[in-house]
């Protein structure tokens, strides 16, 4: 198997700030002429398309593969990310494909605001950062703007592919039980519908393939719950 990539040092880190580093990387990824938006996440694309379509709440959308694949089946989607670069590259590719009615894109440090609205979906793919991050807070956030009976969805890395950075030797990867506590919603209100762990087959950018664990996610609002607070 080959060796997992280095990710970036402490002092690379120290020297941007967090929206300084995403940004370099999705401008490198754009310079390099790589195609843009590709793929849908495959949990998503099996949670979301048992859904009717609604409002949709993509988190981190990096290169916007999940938002497109979302507003092509009839999601209005609020697509958010750190990078500007990010953002208006999906903006720019949801325009060629006639999908800009149904994709709106923001910038945001999710650290610092939060897109107003309320959502039937709210995903969050591999939500993760070589940064401090208050992600707890976040996602509680996130499932206190669902719509009654809309779902947060969650998938985080349960174990890494050869090509993904290289984690900390002390990293582990919390299981879904313990996302979930960490969110840290009230006992009433929110459930959580799907806890597992998964492996699958994953695709890397150079077209090796190696089986990866998913921690999956789903936290359903009530139905009868009040609804979400109003944008």
């Amino acid at each position: 198997m080959a060796q997992q990539p280095e990710g970036p040092t402490a002092e690379e880190l120290a020297a941007r700030t967090p929206g300084e580093f995403w940004e370099s990387r999705y401008r490198a990824w754009a310079d390099s002429g790589a195609t843009w938006a590709s793929r849908v996440n495959p949990v998503l694309a099996e949670v979301a398309g048992g859904l009717p379509p609604g409002t949709a709440l993509d988190l981190a959308c990096g290169a916007g593969g999940d938002s497109l694949w979302l507003a092509a089946r009839g999601w209005r989607v609020t697509a958010v990310d750190i990078s500007p670069t990010a953002v208006d590259r999906l903006a720019d590719v949801a325009r060629a494909r006639g999908l800009d009615a149904s994709v709106a894109t923001e910038c945001h440090d999710l650290a610092l605001t939060f897109p107003a609205g309320a959502f039937d979906l709210v995903s969050a793919q591999y939500f993760h950062t070589p940064y401090d991050l208050p992600r707890g807070a976040i996602l509680r956030t996130a499932a206190r703007a669902l719509r009654p009976g809309g779902r947060l969805l969650v998938v985080d890395h349960g174990s890494l592919a050869p090509w993904s950075w290289k984690p900390a030797a002390d990293a582990r990867f919390p299981t879904p039980d313990e996302i979930y506590a960490g969110i840290g919603l009230p006992a009433s209100g929110w459930t959580a519908e799907r806890a597992e762990a998964r492996d699958r087959l994953a695709t890397g950018p150079g077209g090796q393939t190696a089986t990866v664990t998913d921690h999956i996610l789903v936290v359903r609002r009530a139905v009868d719950a009040d609804p979400a607070p109003a944008a």
